[in-house]
């Protein structure tokens, strides 16, 4: 099973803007890992939308 190009894309943009990782230490992540990261980056920022 092949990701998606554009989705890939932008896991990668949604990751590097959080973490300010590389392009490189993103790409080097597993699937399930980097979609983990860009799922808990989401909860932080809904739960940071909350508070504010």
């Amino acid at each position: 099973m092949t990701y998606a190009t554009d989705r890939l894309h932008e896991e990668i943009a949604y990751v590097a803007y959080h973490f300010h990782w590389s392009q490189a230490e993103i790409l080097d992540l597993e699937h399930h890992d980097r979609r983990r990261y860009a799922d808990h980056i989401a909860a932080l920022v809904s739960r940071g939308g909350a508070e504010g």
